[in-house]
């Protein structure tokens, strides 16, 4: 994947990768606060354990909506799926 994936984002202070376990946590802690919510980061990061700073989970979600934009904008790709699988 590459560097500006959500899923595999590098984080430029620390260079740490988001495993699937880190980036669940942060999903499911941004839904719970909200985007609007008071020192969201810090409680991003706090919910997740503290595996992830602040700083960290800021630029994490600047990553995603980065992502995101590009996605809706068409400038990424959609994935070829196979259209029949193993249940066909």
């Amino acid at each position: 994947m590459s560097s500006g994936s959500a899923s595999w984002s590098t984080s430029p202070s620390s260079g740490s990768e988001w495993s699937k376990k880190e980036n669940k946590m942060f999903e499911e802690a941004l839904a719970y606060y909200g985007e609007g919510a008071p020192n969201l980061w810090d409680k991003v990061a706090s919910a997740m354990g503290g595996t992830k700073s602040a700083e960290e989970v800021r630029r994490h979600f600047q990553i995603l909506v980065h992502d995101v934009n590009n996605i809706e904008h068409g400038r990424i790709p959609f994935p070829k799926y196979k259209t029949q699988g193993f249940w066909t």
